[in-house]
C-alpha cells in the first residue's frame, strides 16, 4: 500500500478515488478537438509514468494535482502501485468524457480518459487519467487512478 502519512493518503486516496465516481460528474458537449488535446497530454504524461520519470510526472501536472499530492507522496504511490505491475506492453483509449465537474475537485473543464491497458504482471488493468483545462488553455493532468 502507499507509504505516505495517514491523513496525507487518506486525502489522496479519496480525491483519485473521486476520479472512479466520474459517472456522477456532470457533462458538457462532446467536443472532439478538446477530447483529442486531452487525450494526447494524457498519453505523453503516462509516458513518463511508463518510463518510472515520476518525478517529471508530478512536475508535468496540474497545479490541483501537485497542490493534493507532494512529488516524494508522488512517487512513493506511484511507484508502490506501478512497479508490481512491471512494463507497460500496450494501452488501448476506451472512453473519453468531457465534463464541468467533479466530485471533490474545483470546478472546471475535464476530460475523464479511461484507458485498458496490458503490463508485464497483469492484463486488462483499466487506468484513468483525467487532464484538466488551465487558465492558459491548456490541459494538464489533475488525476490519475488505476484498477488492477
Amino acid at each position: 500500500m502507499i507509504q505516505v502519512e495517514t491523513r496525507a493518503r487518506r486525502e489522496f486516496v479519496l480525491w483519485l478515488s473521486a476520479l472512479s465516481l466520474a459517472g456522477l460528474a456532470r457533462p458538457l458537449k462532446a467536443d472532439d478537438r478538446s477530447h483529442k488535446r486531452a487525450t494526447a497530454v494524457a498519453e505523453t504524461w503516462l509516458s513518463l509514468v511508463d518510463e518510472g520519470r515520476y518525478a517529471e510526472s508530478w512536475g508535468a501536472a496540474a497545479p490541483v494535482f501537485r497542490e493534493a499530492v507532494t512529488r516524494e507522496q508522488w512517487e512513493t504511490a506511484v511507484r508502490s502501485v506501478r512497479t508490481p505491475l512491471g512494463r507497460c506492453l500496450s494501452r488501448k483509449l476506451v472512453s473519453r468524457k468531457l465534463v464541468a465537474s467533479l466530485p471533490g475537485a474545483p470546478k472546471g473543464t475535464y476530460v475523464v480518459i479511461q484507458f485498458k491497458t496490458a503490463f508485464e504482471g497483469k492484463a486488462g488493468t483499466i487506468e484513468t487519467v483525467t487532464p484538466a483545462l488551465g487558465a492558459d488553455g491548456q490541459f494538464s493532468v489533475s488525476g490519475y487512478f488505476i484498477r488492477s
